[in-house]
């Protein structure tokens, strides 16, 4: 069992650890003092065998470790029905997996995503009010199987989408009455969107079920345009706030790395994922501070 009294940082098992096995990212990161790893779909098959979707919990708990989490986020804004009954059909299927593996959080997200070249554009393709009745009509179909499976679907508020900081987030939160309608917290986003994050984190408490750690610097636009996210403490991300806030509303959840400071991924790191992770300990390690 954790500890409640320490914090648990995590690893998203995304950038370079696609074709890693679960059993070298979990020793990697075990021996970096990561407590939790977030898996994604590149490890996560809701059509695999029970016995393999286990091993996702199985292999961290052996390290002393725990699976914090799942990232299945499939746009539900688009205008080709097949592609959003299969988009929904998976969703459900891994919701189903989840609750048989043991790891009861889902990140998600609406869409549409701005770097998908197929997305349809608001305004242009579709209005804002037909995107909205896709993405609520996902949540409609999906939040009875979460409730059924006890499998929290937290909602990551990101750029460019539908819900991309705390005020449209909050259009879509007031529109169900659901426990397992929660929030996986990336303050980045909130960031970029000039969102005043410590209140945000104040007014979202009851939905924050899972945190991300990462920065941002820039303005709303195209990533490596018109804004970055850097490494972390490059940014613009007030951490020391940014962990009060959750500390004033007692979250003990995962703080969970997602590093998307891609150029220097590639042209300093060379594409090691494991130092990715070693470079991300050492920034936690100055920028948040262990319990009180």
């Amino acid at each position: 069992m954790f500890n409640n009294n320490q914090r648990h940082f995590g690893y998203m098992a995304s950038l370079g650890f696609q074709t890693w096995t679960v059993e070298d990212i979990v020793t990697g990161l075990a021996g970096l003092g990561y407590t939790c790893v977030e898996w994604t779909l590149a490890h996560f098959d809701p059509r695999q065998s029970p016995s393999e979707l286990a091993r996702l919990s199985s292999v961290p708990e052996k390290h002393g470790m725990k699976a914090s989490e799942i990232v299945i986020q499939q746009d539900f804004v688009t205008l080709d029905p097949s592609l959003y009954e299969s988009r929904l059909a998976l969703v459900a299927d891994s919701i189903a997996a989840a609750g048989k593996t043991g790891i009861n959080i889902l990140n998600l997200f609406t869409g549409p995503a701005p770097w998908d070249p197929k997305a349809p554009h608001l305004g242009i393709d579709l209005t804002e009010g037909e995107a909205w009745k896709l993405v609520l009509e996902a949540f409609h179909r999906l939040l009875p199987l979460a409730e059924k499976e006890h499998v929290y679907l937290a909602v990551e508020p990101v750029f460019g989408h539908l819900c991309h900081d705390y005020y449209s987030t909050r259009e879509l939160l007031r529109q169900f009455d659901s426990e397992y309608l929660a929030l996986n917290l990336d303050p980045s986003h909130f960031q970029l969107y000039s969102n005043d994050l410590p209140w945000a984190v104040s007014q979202l408490a009851p939905y924050i079920r899972h945190v991300h750690l990462k920065d941002v610097v820039g303005k709303p636009g195209m990533p490596g345009r018109e804004f970055t996210f850097p490494l972390l403490g490059e940014g613009t991300i007030d951490w020391n706030s940014f962990t009060q806030a959750l500390d004033n509303i007692n979250y003990r959840g995962t703080l969970s790395v997602e590093f998307e400071a891609f150029g220097y991924f590639e042209k300093v790191l060379q594409g090691d994922p494991l130092k990715a992770a070693a470079l991300s300990m050492e920034q936690i390690s100055h920028l948040i501070p262990p319990l009180n």
